[in-house]
């Protein structure tokens, strides 16, 4: 497998705020709730917009409530061991409007990582969205989330479980905004 040297980066406002992307020629590399971020620390930025408007043109559309699956290439390898199997376990069998409890991840991961253990995999996640980690939950509730701004994560979460279909929209929920 080839990998680039270099990244790509670029951003888009969402209605849960700011979203920054790093995308390399191999793929999307880090997604994160930031203006700014270091994706691979070690590699120089690159200008190559093409690879960041193929990113947030599918973000967008997901937003909006339009896609339901991305069609990106991923660039794992800022991801190694144990975190890797896991999140790529709940990339492929956790789709659009579904979820799964962080026990039942541990298992279908065919990791000996405990649930508790998979909720700090999913706090390290460096693509969120994408790599649907809102879509893990406690047996009992929510669970955890850090995606957002970083005081609105479980906020954060909740709008986008409603955007899937997975919770009831309340009174007041809108698309457009938390």
């Amino acid at each position: 497998m080839t990998t680039s040297n270099d990244v790509a980066l670029g951003g888009l406002d969402t209605p849960v705020g700011h979203i920054t992307v790093a995308v390399t020629s191999t793929g999307l590399a880090r997604v994160s709730w930031a203006r700014r971020h270091v994706a691979g620390a070690a590699l120089p930025a690159a200008g190559d917009q093409a690879r960041v408007r193929a990113v947030t043109t599918q973000l967008a559309a997901y937003f909006r409530g339009e896609l339901r699956a991305f069609d990106l290439p991923l660039d794992w390898r800022f991801v190694s061991g144990t975190a890797r199997v896991v999140l790529q376990t709940l990339h492929a069998t956790v789709g659009y409007g579904r979820s799964v409890t962080y026990g039942e991840l541990a298992e279908r991961s065919g990791t000996s990582v405990p649930a508790r253990g998979i909720g700090a995999v999913m706090g390290s996640n460096p693509l969120p969205v994408v790599v649907p980690c809102h879509r893990v939950l406690a047996h009992d509730g929510l669970g955890g989330y850090s995606g957002g701004d970083g005081t609105n994560g479980l906020e954060v979460k909740r709008w986008l479980l409603t955007l899937e279909g997975v919770l009831p929209p309340t009174f007041d929920w809108s698309p457009d905004h938390l």
